[in-house]
Order: C-alpha cells, then sequence, then structure tokens
C-alpha cells in the first residue's frame, strides 16, 4: 500500500466515531460547492470541537521526492559521508555537487541546495535523494475552508481578548456620548479625579491627594534628589569612622614618638 494511502487511513480511523470525510469527483461537488473547490480536495463533517478535529488532520508523514512534482519547499543536502562507492562519483558531479573520496566512499564537502521551492524535481535530484534516504517533503491534508462562523482556532485567550475588545468599545462610546456605563464608569472616575486635581492646582483649594502633586510642581528637584540623599545619608557613617581611625593612628603613633608608649 502507497504511505500517501497508508497515511489517509491512519487519518479516517482517527477521526472515527467523532467526523465523516466525504470524498468524491469534482464534477459532482461543483453544484453546491464550486468557490470551493480547487484541486484534489475532500470534505470533513462533525459536530465535535474544531480544534480537536484540526489537530487530527493536520498530521503529516514525510514523503519521497518524486520526478516531475513541484517542490513545496526548497531542499538542502547537507555535507556527510554518502557511504557510496567512488563509481558513483560522475552522478554529483553532474548535479555540480563537490565531493571527495574518504575512506572508499563517497563524500560530500559542503551543504548544497538541490531544489527552490516551487521548482520541478528532476529524475536526477530525485534519484539522489532516494539514494541518501531523504525524505524531503511532508503529506496530509490542508485545511483549506471551515464553515463555522469564519473561525476554527477558538481558545479562551481568543474569546478573552475579543470580549476585552468589544468592553472597550462600549466603553469608548459610553464616554463619548456622555451616557454611564459599567464598562465606562471606571474611566469616567479617573478622568473625574484628573479634573478635580487640575481644579485645585489652579486654586488655592486642596485635599490630601493633591498636595503631593502641588509639592511636586512647586519643587520637582526635591522628588529627583530624594533618592540620592538617601544614599548619601546611608554611606554617612562609614565615611565619619575612616577619620576616625585615622586620627586615632596618628596618635597612637605620635605617643610612641614622645616616649610615652608601654
Amino acid at each position: 500500500m502507497p504511505r500517501e494511502n497508508r497515511q489517509m487511513q491512519q487519518i479516517l480511523m482517527s477521526l472515527c466515531r467523532q467526523a465523516m470525510v466525504l470524498m468524491g469527483k469534482n464534477t459532482m461537488m461543483h453544484k453546491k460547492l464550486l468557490p470551493h473547490i480547487w484541486g484534489n480536495v475532500s470534505f470533513v463533517f462533525t459536530k465535535e470541537d474544531l480544534t480537536e478535529i484540526r489537530d487530527m488532520l493536520a498530521s503529516k508523514v514525510p514523503a519521497a521526492a518524486r520526478a516531475g512534482a513541484i517542490a513545496p519547499c526548497e531542499v538542502t543536502v547537507p555535507a556527510q559521508n554518502t557511504g557510496l562507492r567512488p563509481e558513483k562519483t560522475s552522478f554529483y558531479q553532474a548535479l555540480s555537487i563537490t565531493t571527495k573520496i574518504s575512506r572508499g566512499t563517497i563524500e560530500i564537502l559542503s551543504d548544497v541546495q538541490l531544489i527552490k521551492t516551487g521548482d520541478k524535481v528532476g529524475a536526477s535530484e530525485a534519484t539522489l535523494l532516494n539514494m541518501l534516504n531523504i525524505s524531503p517533503f511532508f503529506f496530509g491534508l490542508v485545511i483549506q475552508q471551515v464553515i463555522d462562523n469564519g473561525m476554527l482556532d477558538i481558545t479562551e485567550e481568543t474569546l478573552y481578548s475579543h470580549f476585552l475588545g468589544g468592553v472597550r468599545n462600549v466603553a469608548s462610546v459610553c464616554l463619548q456620548i456622555g451616557y454611564p456605563a459599567v464598562a465606562s464608569v471606571p474611566h469616567s472616575i479617573i478622568n473625574g479625579y484628573k479634573r478635580v486635581v487640575a481644579l485645585s492646582v489652579e486654586t488655592d483649594y486642596t485635599f490630601p491627594l493633591a498636595e503631593k502633586v502641588k509639592a511636586f510642581l512647586a519643587d520637582p528637584s526635591a522628588f529627583s534628589a530624594a533618592a540620592p540623599v538617601a544614599a548619601a545619608t546611608t554611606a554617612t557613617p562609614a565615611a565619619a569612622a575612616a577619620p576616625a581611625k585615622v586620627q586615632a593612628k596618628e596618635e597612637s603613633e605620635s605617643d610612641k614618638d614622645m616616649g610615652f608608649g608601654l
């Protein structure tokens, strides 16, 4: 059984009792679903959680490169000892791959970009990748369209972000038209507090919460210098202790010079 068929069979088994995959000729599907049919497509019907079904469908298996296929990604052959005998050297030369003979086998000296995205895989490239046991592509299903309000990845974070966006919109509208609501009341209180503080700053009226603002506006340097003053106060005892020790040492030496030492 080809690898693609085995992969499809495994997907169908994983979806058993949770979803149904419907496949058929495109000519039969064109009548109702023409806009969504491009190339080879399948349809999955389910009543289960869409995220779980998506994860089941997204499983992929490695696929070998086939001659004539369009490469979905670029393919790079890493530097390695191929383990192949020297008679294959001409094959690598035809693909412009630098090699050398190391211990009776062919060694690729540097990484080589063999195929670019969108290129048609040639027979030589496919043969080389098969000889090196490299399967550069992947086979699996690709989700094209989800018919469930147009959304698939619905998580708690998604719901939370959408809810907050709605709350912000409601609060903005209420603040603009002056209509109080639960979403806008906190903003109204903060805006009112700002206006009262601004009025207190411009007049002689004051209250405890406005006094600190007035003190800052009166002398901003006092707040910026508070931290250095504290640091200097902390360092003062050590700085004061140093001269005392020096002075005591000088007095001791002076006593010895005058003959009063014990």
